[in-house]
């Protein structure tokens, strides 16, 4: 999160569905920013940290409704993010934590006083191919069948009018402790997955949990919307890669032309764009390209 203005967060209290990698970060530092903070989790360990950094945590599957009266939840949030993942499963886990989980998160708002509800999606709802321009006004119909899991859960929320909505659509998220890209450079052999010349749009996660806080941080009038989150970069992947290579020491790897491990198929080529959220909010990227983020990554 960027700085945040006292008058409009200190003591105010946010709801996290989903500590993993980006809530855990965004909990983090609204607990430093003087926010009370209560995360929902499946991860006992994750709990354990999250307690230790001053998080109020329930331990619960977010599909099921047995947290809705949990005493921290009874009354309701100031600000609502939910980040949840899949946790595995394949096809049936993703319904199960991104549509039944929203689900059960516009059930529980129904009953308890809501502000602002954000929804962290993926530009994977995006089936554009050819390298072509993207914005939020792009079809998404014909994405594949997780996309269409993850639509049918922003559907879900834009049709809520228990308050104001709003849907970030996350690019390829990276960042400390998560970067597969500088891993496979290090440890591939000489071979990255996928094809060079295809644009890789990508997001730190820092820019994400600012992107959070821009939506907020929102006035009262703007009203729910869709916003891309992506950096300014819209770089190929052999631009990415071979610069990484360099920063390492390494010669640049070839291309598979095969999807990444645990990827159906090879991302498609296209460019998603950022405009809507500069100028509907304000938000601007502190990692602008590929190169700020693993240079803070790398130390460089």
């Amino acid at each position: 999160m960027s700085p945040v203005a006292p008058e409009n967060f200190d003591g105010k209290h946010l709801a996290i569905f989903g500590a993993g990698y980006v809530g855990a970060e965004v909990a983090c530092q609204a607990v430093a920013r003087g926010l009370r903070v209560t995360a929902l989790t499946r991860n006992p360990d994750k709990a354990a940290t999250l307690r230790a950094s001053g998080v109020e945590v329930i331990v619960a599957d977010l599909a099921g409704d047995g947290w809705h009266a949990h005493p921290a939840l009874e009354r309701g949030a100031d600000f609502v993010l939910n980040c949840v993942s899949s946790g595995g499963g394949g096809i049936d886990g993703y319904r199960r934590s991104y549509a039944d989980g929203m689900r059960s998160v516009l059930a529980w708002a129904h009953r308890a006083p809501v502000g602002a509800l954000v929804y962290t999606s993926s530009t994977s709802v995006y089936p554009q191919d050819g390298g072509v321009l993207v914005d939020e006004n792009a079809s998404t119909e014909g994405a594949g069948e997780i996309g269409q899991v993850l639509v049918e859960a922003e559907n879900l929320l834009r049709a809520w009018n228990g308050g104001r909505g709003f849907v970030l659509r996350l690019a390829g998220i990276y960042g400390p402790q998560r970067h597969y890209l500088l891993d496979q450079v290090r440890e591939g052999g000489g071979s990255v997955a996928g094809r060079g010349d295809y644009h890789l749009n990508l997001i730190h996660r820092d820019d994400i949990a600012g992107a959070v806080r821009a939506v907020f941080d929102a006035p009262a009038g703007v009203a729910g919307d869709v916003f891309n989150v992506v950096d300014d970069g819209a770089a190929t992947k052999a631009e990415v890669v071979n610069w990484i290579a360099a920063k390492v020491g390494l010669p640049p790897p070839v291309f598979s032309g095969a999807s990444a491990t645990g990827r159906r198929a090879v991302t498609p080529d296209r460019v998603i764009a950022n405009d809507r959220i500069k100028r509907v909010l304000g938000w601007q990227p502190r990692h602008p390209t590929f190169r700020e983020g693993y240079a803070a990554i790398l130390g460089a």
